[in-house]
């Protein structure tokens, strides 16, 4: 078995967006993603540096966690959502997602957000068990919400208290 990463984390920078890019290209699947594959850059107005956390070891990119307001209301301001989560397939089974949701729920509380959720499609199993594995509990199905590569699959809404 190899040896488990020990990634260092931080909040991105937009010097990272070349390696981001490529690791959102490389990792791309309809395991997890229902819009289609990423093209241009990968930071943008409404995707700023601030709301990832970079996972890198020996100072490459190996993976990413994206942190955003789910609604733009002030009634809602106290909930962070995931919004992406990509550890590139060489770190994969290495812990780098779970420091990444880890890292995730301090800066969620150090945002003073009180709850984190997240939406993963039904039939990504692995993903769902480690959210379930970091405190995250099925909030809601939305049943055959997405056809995907011909195949209608689920929504499943997560979340925990923080």
């Amino acid at each position: 078995m190899p040896e488990p990463y020990t990634p260092q984390i931080r909040i991105a920078v937009a010097d990272d967006e070349e390696g981001l890019a490529l690791l959102d290209r490389l990792t791309w699947s309809t395991l997890h993603a229902v819009a289609p594959p990423p093209e241009g850059s990968f930071f943008d107005e409404r995707h700023t540096p601030g709301d990832y956390l970079v996972a890198e070891t020996d100072g490459r990119i190996v993976g990413y966690i994206r942190l955003a307001r789910p609604t733009p209301l002030a009634s809602n301001a106290h909930v962070l959502q995931i919004q992406g989560l990509a550890v590139a397939d060489e770190a994969r089974g290495q812990g780098v997602g779970r420091a990444l949701i880890r890292a995730a729920v301090e800066e969620a509380r150090g945002r003073g957000a009180r709850r984190l959720s997240l939406r993963v499609l039904g039939h990504n199993a692995p993903a769902r068990a480690l959210y379930t594995s970091e405190g995250f509990a099925v909030e809601g199905v939305q049943p055959e919400e997405f056809l995907l590569d011909g195949a209608y699959v689920d929504d499943v809404i997560m979340g925990r208290k923080l």
